[in-house]
């Protein structure tokens, strides 16, 4: 159903995790009520499915409604793709193709400005997304409800989940899992399975689904992004350290030999990262209470540079 060429340093890491249950939980935990799903479940499916757009669309300025809108991909046509619209004729032979094909090159071309790996394809005049939203509705499902892609419903948080949601429970059901009220982790991973593919074959286990080439099958990245996400908590974790803010101080000594400033309170794969810092090097910190370990600081001369530094390696003075 949805496929990404997936390289590893470009998948949703924990900090991006935080970001989208922070953003996104209320929502979720709301439209999951009755349900066997969780939000790390939606959490992971979310990193799967467009991780390595959103991850990167957030650190950009731009509004929520517009990453929503950007979160967009699979350019794969026949003889790879077996699902309408199997090529770009396909899809104009159809009522309103026209229409949805012009959206659907236009939605590549603005996604490529912010991920320069689909700049190749989206200078294609013929190629065009079948994904859409954060959770990747297939294009397969146009000629049943047009309206969704053509007036961008997929680009609202509540819609795409629900969209989501429904193939979620026709999935379970498919597979023998609608009459569970709870799911197992691995029983979990069997539905997003089937979510990609249409079914499961349990003697296949997680080895089910897209596999980019040398990277992992769906199943595989679901069920591990899942038990990453089981480890992110909604709430920020904060510590009150025992000094008061004031306009002259306190300063701080760095004690590791090498110390990375970021950009926010969390460890990423680099993205993050705005400086580094070396040992004996001296900051002042812009407020007295550590963010999951990590504190906010200013560096003193010759930079300036402000952001966040793991506190156990910085020492007052």
């Amino acid at each position: 159903m949805r496929a990404w060429l997936l390289n590893e340093d470009k998948m949703a890491n924990k900090c991006d995790m935080r970001w989208f249950k922070q953003t996104f939980h209320e929502e979720i935990d709301a439209a999951l009520e009755g349900t066997p799903f969780t939000l790390d479940l939606m959490t992971a499916l979310a990193c799967q499915e467009t991780g390595m757009i959103w991850s990167i669309l957030r650190k950009k300025d731009l509004s929520l409604d517009r990453i929503l809108e950007l979160c967009v991909g699979d350019t794969i046509d026949a003889p790879s793709r077996k699902a309408f619209p199997k090529t770009k004729a396909a899809l104009l032979a159809v009522a309103q193709g026209q229409e949805m094909f012009e959206l659907a090159h236009e939605a590549l071309v603005d996604m490529a400005e912010f991920i320069p790996g689909f700049n190749g394809v989206a200078s294609n005049p013929n190629k065009f997304c079948h994904g859409y939203g954060i959770f990747q509705l297939d294009l397969q499902f146009f000629k049943d409800d047009p309206d969704h892609f053509l007036q961008k419903r997929f680009a609202n948080f509540d819609d795409s989940l629900q969209k989501a949601l429904d193939e979620l429970q026709a999935a379970r059901k498919k597979i023998g899992l609608g009459n569970k009220p709870t799911l197992s982790d691995l029983e979990l991973a069997h539905v997003a399975i089937a979510y990609n593919t249409g079914g499961f074959n349990p003697a296949k286990g997680l080895k089910q689904g897209f596999k980019p080439p040398g990277g992992k099958f769906y199943g595989e990245q679901v069920f591990e992004f899942l038990q990453i996400a089981k480890t992110v908590s909604v709430e920020d974790e904060i510590t009150t350290l025992p000094f008061t803010i004031d306009p002259d101080g306190p300063l701080f000594k760095v004690t590791a030999t090498k110390l990375n400033l970021r950009s926010e309170p969390c460890v990423d794969s680099g993205s993050n990262i705005k400086a580094s810092l070396k040992k004996g090097d001296i900051v002042q910190a812009l407020s007295n209470q550590a963010v999951r370990g990590f504190l906010e600081v200013e560096m003193v001369d010759p930079n300036s540079l402000t952001g966040f530094a793991s506190a156990q390696f910085l020492e007052q003075i």
